[in-house]
């Protein structure tokens, strides 16, 4: 009786989280069963699924997409978790305004780290002589601020890392360059330091220095290939390299110029 609970009218109703760990073969499998209405498929992903799922999948799916919610929207639960804990404690909590408002704006639109997060900051604080916990700004930022930059990957802050990251390879400036790079691998954003290096090699460098781009794709690949922590070295010299370059964006004016023309 159990399992019929994952019957559908059609089929089996079948939820694949994270399926761009599915390789395009995995994924390609699923293709029959669909068609033939054996398998209702739900999935999901946390990446672009244009680019992770199967083209053949995704023709047959409906894409929806989901929002990061607000620290506004996160403050009632940072609320009710201190309000758990107290109850559970059998002990009087008090989080100053301040903490609660660190504490949702923190963690970067993930409820679950801003569950975490108010756990820390109680089990992290003694009680006073009367029993009672009192939660300060100060262990807040203490127990949050390393999750604020990992989670917060679609915030203002993150695209003007970005952009700076991008500047200072165009500017020629190799210690900035790196600097930023550091601040996007510390915040987890592996594809973007990626992507933005492409990028300038080809915009920034280009013609003045062309064999400069399978050299920064063969980092790239290297550092997708070995992950984090590792992919910091291979990317560290591509971006350096790429700073230090003579620059010559006349390709990419050229095409913007031939794109205005046709449209």
């Amino acid at each position: 009786d159990e399992l019929n609970t994952f019957n559908s009218p059609n089929g089996i109703l079948l939820y694949l989280d994270e399926i761009q760990y599915f390789n395009k073969k995995q994924q390609q499998t699923l293709l029959d069963y669909i068609e033939r209405g054996e398998i209702i498929l739900i999935a999901s992903t946390t990446e672009n699924p244009y680019f992770y799922v199967h083209g053949a999948v995704l023709s047959r799916s409906t894409v929806f997409e989901f929002k990061s919610i607000t620290a506004e929207d996160i403050i009632p639960a940072v609320e009710r978790a201190f309000d758990f804990l107290a109850e559970e404690k059998g002990c009087e909590i008090h989080a100053e305004e301040e903490v609660v408002l660190h504490i949702a704006r923190a963690c970067g639109g993930d409820v679950r780290k801003a569950l975490n997060s108010a756990e820390n900051c109680v089990l992290a604080t003694l009680p006073d002589e009367g029993g009672k916990i009192l939660i300060t700004k100060e262990k807040a930022s203490e127990l949050t601020q390393k999750s604020a930059m990992k989670y917060d990957r679609e915030g203002d802050e993150h695209y003007d890392i970005i952009s700076a990251y991008q500047k200072s390879m165009r500017g020629s400036d190799p210690d900035a360059a790196v600097y930023y790079l550091g601040r996007l691998l510390a915040a987890g954003d592996l594809p973007s330091a990626c992507r933005r290096l492409l990028v300038c090699a080809n915009e920034d460098v280009g013609l003045a220095y062309p064999q400069i781009i399978p050299i920064v794709k063969a980092a790239v690949d290297t550092a997708m290939m070995v992950g984090l922590p590792e992919a910091r070295i291979p990317l560290a010299n591509a971006v350096i390299l790429v700073a230090n370059s003579p620059k010559s964006n006349s390709a990419y004016m050229a095409i913007n110029s031939a794109m205005q023309d046709i449209e």
